[in-house]
């Protein structure tokens, strides 16, 4: 597999920087999974889960990629990295396919002015400590599914960041949708470094700078940034991202086919007060 690799440093803005490549392979021996024909009412057995055929274990043999340099980026700065192809096709297509099928997915209630609505997408949550976001808060699932468990690995020795949390994101269809928010609840401490994969239909993240405190909040004339995530594309957020940056998946007017994505996240017990 040839992992390609774009980085960008941004000190207050945008500023595209050359390519970088790192040359590295990965084999694989596994049939395919099942492919799904549809997503099933909650509460219903899945159209594409078959009685008659068990999982298969499968084996993975990944080869370390080149050496690269990390470095913690400097104070005020945001670090964005896109690895097109981290998982290639052939391997991301059967990925997809048992993500769908095994992972416990649900979808949760949020409560705006005194009104509730279902959030437009499917969730799941893995790690030993609980999520709060948008005042919902995710009970700890220290079960990683193994498939899971190979894919935080495999970017834990790319990235060289230990990750101890995962939220699993199912967007069903073209429908389903993430508004403008920024991942900087306390429990990911300062500077959070989130790594997201991306599996099926290519989706359209969009980032967006932050005002500054003139501004008032005013987002109409600041920096935007629309970045295509295709199957198996990997991107890094690092740095003053979450601080300085906004993002989203917003819905899309022509007809798509469901998309997972994967956050890896480091999370810290909220006891421990303020992080510096």
């Amino acid at each position: 597999m040839a992992d390609r690799r774009q980085r960008a440093r941004v000190q207050g803005g945008w500023a595209g920087a050359p390519a970088e490549r790192l040359a590295g392979t990965a084999r694989l021996a596994a049939p395919k999974a099942l492919v799904a024909s549809s997503l099933a009412p909650a509460g219903t057995r899945p159209a594409w889960v078959r009685e008659d055929q068990p999982h298969t274990q499968k084996q993975f043999v990944f080869e370390k990629p080149s050496e690269m340099e990390r470095r913690v980026p400097e104070a005020g700065v945001i670090e964005i990295n896109l690895v097109p192809g981290f998982i290639d096709s052939e391997q991301a297509d059967w990925m997809f396919e048992q993500l769908l099928q095994d992972i416990p997915w649900g979808q949760r209630t949020h409560i705006r002015q005194e009104v509730s609505f279902e959030e437009p997408r499917l969730t799941s949550w893995y790690g030993e400590l609980p999520y709060t976001y948008s005042r919902i808060t995710m009970q700890p699932n220290p079960n990683w599914h193994p498939l899971l468990t190979m894919l935080k690995e495999r970017i834990e020795e790319f990235a060289g960041y230990t990750f101890n949390s995962l939220l699993c994101n199912l967007y069903r269809n073209e429908k389903d949708s993430v508004d403008w928010h920024s991942d900087d609840e306390p429990s990911l401490g300062k500077n959070p470094v989130i790594a997201s994969l991306s599996f099926g239909a290519s989706r359209t993240f969009e980032m967006r700078k932050k005002p500054s405190p003139e501004e008032n909040g005013d987002y109409t004339y600041v920096e935007r940034l629309r970045i295509p995530l295709d199957h198996g594309t990997l991107l890094m957020m690092e740095g003053a991202t979450q601080e300085d940056w906004q993002h989203r998946v917003p819905k899309e007017y022509h007809s798509r086919d469901a998309r997972i994505n994967l956050t890896f996240r480091i999370i810290y017990p909220e006891s421990d007060g303020v992080w510096k």
